[in-house]
């Protein structure tokens, strides 16, 4: 049986991938929580193996930390990727060329531009475009988003990071499409 989280992604619109092995949906589910400092989202992946389905999930963060709310990189204001689905838009690659991570070289993504550097999330100013919204991960376990993420979607954890990058290295798909739900 599909997984609930598939066929909620579907009842929003959103195209799941269901045939063969390794065929991964990566799905965010965000928090209304525009204070937030802390990973409160998650990260899932949803796919097929040879035993059927699987779902895992992991702590994370969709949204900036509080220092590029209140420090942009972007003199627009900082990234808030919008919510919706990104069909090919990552692949496997180097996160500042560091680690393997997922980099945004496939497609484009919408952001908002938060531009009045305050603590709060301000959602304003859509624009598409390749911003080098990656994901990735923050220090072993982090606590606090802070500068961790100045737009990008980040796991907490580092050993969920490598548990989600030996998964997407399974895929036989040289793309991966990212799907992000506020909840």
């Amino acid at each position: 049986m599909k997984p609930y989280l598939l066929d909620f992604a579907a009842s929003l619109g959103y195209a799941v991938f269901e045939n063969g092995t390794y065929n991964l949906n990566i799905i965010g589910l965000r928090t209304k929580d525009s204070d937030s400092n802390k990973f409160d989202d998650r990260i899932c992946v949803v796919y097929k193996d040879e035993a059927g389905w699987i779902t895992r999930t992991w702590a994370a963060t969709c949204d900036p930390g509080t220092y590029w709310r209140t420090h942009p990189m972007n003199v627009s204001g900082t990234a808030i990727m919008c919510e919706g689905q990104y069909r090919g838009a990552y692949k496997i690659g180097k996160h500042r060329g560091k680690y393997d991570a997922l980099v945004q070289t496939g497609g484009r993504v919408t952001v908002w531009r938060d531009s009045n550097r305050d603590e709060k999330l301000d959602h304003g100013n859509p624009s598409d475009g390749y911003f080098g919204i990656n994901i990735h991960k923050a220090g072993a376990f982090s606590a606090n988003v802070d500068k961790w993420s100045a737009g990008c979607q980040v796991f907490a954890n580092t050993d969920d990071f490598n548990e989600f990058m030996s998964i997407c290295k399974k895929q036989q798909w040289p793309t991966f499409s990212y799907t992000l739900i506020e909840v």
